[in-house]
């Protein structure tokens, strides 16, 4: 699904953190670590964001260490054309940044993290 207008972006963002938001009031957890049993790749990064607006930053590589990568993907749903020049380099980047979160979540399941 490719959402195009910057407003509808806007309304799901709020929608989202609307969500998010009354999931952490109520200390509902992940859901993905409820119903499977293992924890899920972006478990943590809630607590890791609010960390780094606190600017806590040792904190927040705590609790996920791909918490840095939010804004950048914040920054692909904003936007229509992608951010750097060329789509090889955009593509690269993502790709990266799905690694990372790869990594990160089989080191968790594995217990080294």
């Amino acid at each position: 699904m490719r959402i195009s207008n910057l407003k509808t972006k806007l309304a799901f963002t709020a929608l989202y953190l609307g969500v998010v938001g009354l999931f952490y009031a109520l200390g509902i957890s992940c859901v993905f670590q409820r119903l499977l049993g293992i924890p899920c790749p972006g478990c943590g990064m809630t607590r890791a964001v609010l960390a780094a607006l606190r600017l806590n930053l040792k904190g927040a590589f705590g609790y996920h260490p791909m918490f840095w990568s939010m804004p950048i993907l914040y920054l692909y749903f904003l936007s229509d054309r992608g951010l750097l020049p060329g789509k090889f380099w955009d593509r690269l980047l993502l790709t990266g940044i799905f690694g990372g979160f790869l990594v990160n979540w089989l080191l968790k399941l594995w217990g080294i993290l």
